[in-house]
């Protein structure tokens, strides 16, 4: 299927990516041209978004194989793999993008092996394409008709691919009618829900109504919800999901109220060698990221501040994770041993 991304443009010998932090105000692309600019917009969150990590990695890695032309070798792409492996370390996409990459490292080194990178990255975007499709149709199954859902950060076509994780599920159950409304709660402190997730919708007249993160139990309490739906960044071999920080309150508001809890993502997103959420490592930011906002100080100078950009939300909270190749339902350690049996290898 032909590669059509609105945040990650692949042309040839460099690489275009969306600045996301300048949405919705200003539309700015970047033009990286090695891994370490292919890292930079990672850690600085110009690209966000598990499977858009992954996918930018791997290009990331193709530009350095393309950069080193002749001189090209598994040793000298050592380094590079090592700038993009510690960009963002808890997005599981990443690791596993650059193990396709280095699996491409047999063979005839120089341009032959930039070649056959730039290929196994274009191939990890169009599968990322495909697989967010399929999972957008299995979870819009999955939701009563005529639904309101509730989803937090951003999961759609800016955080991946194309399409998009949550976001493809509420795209596909617009499309077939099963769709009344979308609460988008702000997501602080970069407010991913407010910029990019309104942003989204609004471009497909899905209806959103951006809401407050500490509105989401008042609307749960007043019957405006049916269902919550999140993406993942890292999904254990129990069933234990990491993803944006506050997923965790709203996996505990919807079992309180009894509101379906659906993680979309794609397999790449399972770790069967994570055992637990416990093991997983949660990304610790800069405190100016709360402290401030927009340049203006938004707290004391100096008041300490913790600052996880993920949590961990229980597998006994989720009522199904989603991916391309199937629906696990009620997670377990058990349930994602038989999905891993399932899916084509």
């Amino acid at each position: 299927m032909p590669i059509e991304s609105p945040a990650i443009h692949w042309l040839d010998d460099h690489l275009l990516l969306l600045d996301q932090r300048r949405l919705p105000a200003h539309t700015e692309w970047l033009d990286v041209r090695d891994a370490a600019g292919a890292a930079d917009a990672i850690r600085q969150m110009a690209v966000r978004g598990a499977p858009a990590i992954g996918i930018t990695a791997a290009y990331g890695l193709a530009l350095e194989a393309l950069r080193l032309g002749p001189g090209a070798s598994a040793a000298r792409l050592a380094p590079a793999l090592d700038v993009l492996a510690a960009s963002r370390p808890t997005a599981v996409n990443l690791f596993w993008a650059l193990d396709r990459l280095r699996a491409r490292f047999d063979g005839e080194p120089g341009a032959a092996l930039g070649k056959r990178l730039v290929r196994e990255a274009e191939r990890i975007h169009q599968d990322d394409q495909a697989a967010n499709q399929r999972l957008g149709e299995l979870g819009a199954a999955l939701l009563p008709p005529n639904a309101s859902l509730y989803t937090h950060c951003n999961t759609g076509a800016l955080a991946t691919g194309g399409h998009g994780t949550a976001l493809g599920i509420v795209r596909s159950a617009w499309r077939n009618g099963h769709l009344k409304m979308v609460f988008a709660g702000e997501t602080r402190p970069w407010l991913q829900g407010a910029r990019l997730t309104a942003w989204e919708l609004m471009q497909e007249n899905i209806p959103v109504t951006l809401v407050a993160d500490s509105a989401a139990g008042l609307l749960m309490a007043r019957g405006q919800v049916d269902a919550v739906v999140v993406g993942a960044d890292r999904i254990a071999a129990n069933g234990d999901t990491a993803n944006k920080i506050g997923t965790y309150n709203l996996a505990v508001l919807a079992r309180h109220h009894r509101l379906p809890f659906i993680v979309a993502a794609p397999d790449s997103t399972l770790d069967p060698a994570m055992e637990n959420g416990a093991g997983i490592v949660i990304e610790e930011r800069d405190p100016d990221e709360v402290r401030r906002f927009g340049g203006t100080a938004m707290a004391p100078d100096g008041c300490p501040v913790y600052n996880p950009a993920f949590d961990v939300t229980p597998a006994e909270l989720i009522t199904a994770i989603v991916t391309e190749s199937g629906v696990i339902r009620s997670p377990d350690r058990q349930a994602l041993a038989d999905h891993f049996a399932r899916r084509p290898s």
